[in-house]
């Protein structure tokens, strides 16, 4: 509350600056303007951040929309003027030695220990989203390959690689029959102690208790979650050389704009390497 207290006071003093004294006479242009002054700083208030310019951007809009609607001023100047798109956030992606790590911490040959560490192979191996990897049934597994229910209804093949295949075997075969044994029959691939099928919240348990084994972030703006694995595997991919439309299918988005986003982090590890390779890069 107090932070749009603060940016409507600053609304105020700018409208003030400008010789505006009434909303009523406050136009779109003159919004704009302020919303400039945010993002550009003044000797008085430092530049905010897109996120927080988009804030105060708001604050303005809402008081504007209630000032029309009271009937304070004739029109509202705020309705065609848009907040700034925050950027783009790059996906945290963990080096291979850290996934390495991360899939080595589970350790032992107990039915659960199996299930944890196909779960965690299968999520990398795959790139899978954590509802897909819960959702997945036996039927859909077929050797090297395996289909992902994703959203809108949409299905998709993606290759298993033998290290997933490999965990996936030694779990259906040696752990999952005796999870199952517990329950009343599901056809779900990953299952809980009790028989039934592994809920996300439990799937994101077994992950964070991997990666806190593995002595990876659990915790604060790095903590490694469900997501990570997808955002590495996509990383891995593209830095290995493959193609961005290929990347797309793999990953099931919609649209090759969204799989781009990778792309970024892909360039800041080129730019990293040159300018430690290269004699005339600093």
């Amino acid at each position: 509350m107090a932070s749009y207290r603060r940016d409507l006071d600053r609304y105020l003093e700018s409208l003030a600056a400008a010789g505006i004294t009434d909303l009523a006479a406050v136009t779109a242009a003159d919004l704009t303007r302020h919303l400039s002054l945010l993002r550009e700083g003044s000797e008085e208030h430092p530049a905010l951040s897109a996120s927080s310019a988009a804030r105060a951007v708001s604050a303005v809009r809402g008081l504007h929309r209630f000032a029309a609607r009271e009937g304070l001023a004739p029109h509202d100047p705020g309705r065609d003027v848009k907040p700034p798109a925050p950027p783009k956030r790059l996906p945290k992606a963990l080096d291979v030695d850290q996934v390495t790590r991360l899939l080595d911490a589970v350790a032992g040959d107990e039915p659960l220990a199996l299930r944890d560490r196909a779960l965690l192979e299968f999520l990398y191996g795959t790139g899978a989203r954590i509802s897909e990897a819960v959702g997945l049934d036996v039927d859909d597994l077929d050797d090297a390959v395996v289909t992902l229910h994703g959203k809108g209804g949409r299905t998709r093949l993606v290759p298993l690689g033998s290290y997933a295949r490999a965990a996936l075997d030694a779990y259906l075969v040696r752990a999952r029959p005796v999870l199952l044994a517990g329950g009343k029959g599901t056809p779900k691939v990953f299952l809980n102690a009790r028989g039934g099928g592994l809920s996300r919240q439990s799937a994101w348990t077994i992950l964070h208790r991997a990666a806190a084994t593995a002595g990876l972030p659990v915790e604060g703006a790095h903590a490694v979650s469900p997501h990570t694995l997808r955002h590495s595997y996509a990383t891995h991919l593209l830095d290995g050389g493959a193609d961005v439309r290929v990347v797309q299918e793999l990953l099931g988005h919609a649209s090759v704009t969204t799989t781009q986003v990778y792309t970024l982090v892909t360039v800041d590890r080129l730019r990293e390497v040159y300018a430690t390779a290269h004699p005339r890069a600093r």
